[in-house]
């Protein structure tokens, strides 16, 4: 096995290993017990009553509303909901968390599995009410789905809990986002019942958010210089989004060798789910949460990193602002791409 590029340094080892009381005063609590937990049954139509055929054909109606540039914006978040197995198998690759035996008791492990299992009910609720829509290919998101888990994902963690969780409090803030404006969105349509499910999956994200932003907030606190150097070392890199291996089978050889996770995106992007400008928000709230511009007493590389951070969600707004007039610019003559998805019968996309 090759040496890790960035193994946990002794000083972080440390301050993990103290942690684990901790973990359960501040961990713990942000679980919901099963008995108070929605369920995906509570969205959708009741199976087990005579109205059930009828409040499908109602889920159907009102899915007709829905535009192929929505419904490929939200079988891409559904899809990343539904490669949970690989975010569940990178939480527990990580040093001095990791659930060693599969059922743990230590407050790591029980928040590994607990934390799996409601974010288990997002992709469930989201498959079903795309299968019962029927406005989507569901062979097509399936054949997306066993790829997507197959191929797994690299992130760059390097089985560090510090690059992990600066990881997972990005991507939480960014999903709750996502599923926030895919929420939005379905109201515009007038599909309230989607409105609904996507509202209560971003609720989901936001309480998991609050979890990993409070682990690194004590990294901080225990461990300053190795905690700014985590987040350093995931912004400089960029984050890789969860679903980066995204495969159809169908798509590249169809689209002129696109790959299908940047084509989703930049659909995701035209219509307001998810933008650059999104990505340069979270990393200015997490500069303010984690107060990286108050850190004193650092090293000189630890004020370069200091330095960069409180800069870089500016650096990200320019970059989205030349990238928005390139398209206004592309738009304005015309030269808008399209792209087709298999997921809507291969159809094209503006992206």
């Amino acid at each position: 096995m090759a040496a890790l590029a960035y193994s946990l340094h002794h000083q972080g080892i440390e301050a993990i290993e103290s942690m684990s009381g901790w973990a359960e005063t501040n961990l713990i609590p942000l679980l919901k017990p099963v008995d108070q937990s929605w369920q995906p049954s509570d969205y959708l139509p009741d199976s087990m009553t005579d109205e059930y055929e009828e409040q499908v054909a109602e889920l159907r109606r009102s899915a007709r509303e829905l535009p192929d540039d929505y419904l490929v914006a939200l079988a891409g978040d559904m899809i990343t909901e539904e490669a949970l197995p690989s975010y569940m198998n990178m939480l527990n690759t990580l040093e001095k968390t990791r659930d060693e035996s599969g059922a743990d008791p230590t407050p790591w492990a029980r928040w590994t599995r607990a934390w799996t299992a409601e974010e288990n009910r997002h992709g469930d609720l989201l498959n079903k009410y795309m299968y019962l829509s029927g406005r989507v290919d569901m062979r097509a998101v399936e054949v997306t789905i066993q790829n997507l888990i197959g191929s797994g994902l690299n992130p760059g963690l390097e089985n560090n809990p510090y690059l992990c969780f600066v990881y997972t409090s990005f991507q939480e803030r960014a999903t709750k986002i996502s599923h926030y404006n895919t929420a939005r969105l379905a109201a515009t349509h007038g599909v309230n019942s989607l409105r609904d499910v996507c509202g209560i999956i971003a609720a989901d994200e936001a309480r998991h958010e609050t979890a990993y932003t409070k682990i690194v907030s004590e990294f901080f606190v225990r461990d300053p210089e190795g905690a700014l150097a985590a987040f350093y070392d995931m912004m400089k890199k960029g984050i890789t989004m969860p679903a980066h291996l995204m495969d159809d089978g169908w798509h590249a050889a169809h689209n002129s060798g696109r790959h299908l996770f940047a084509d989703y995106s930049s659909v995701a992007e035209r219509i307001g789910v998810y933008t650059a400008y999104d990505y340069a928000d979270i990393v200015e709230h997490l500069v303010k949460k984690w107060k990286v511009d108050e850190l004193t007493c650092l090293s000189a590389e630890g004020l370069m990193q200091q330095e960069f951070l409180c800069k870089h969600a500016d650096r990200i707004r320019r970059l989205a602002f030349l990238h928005e007039e390139r398209r206004k610019r592309e738009q304005a003559r015309g030269r808008l791409r399209t792209g087709q998805f298999s997921w809507v019968k291969q159809r094209g996309v503006a992206l």
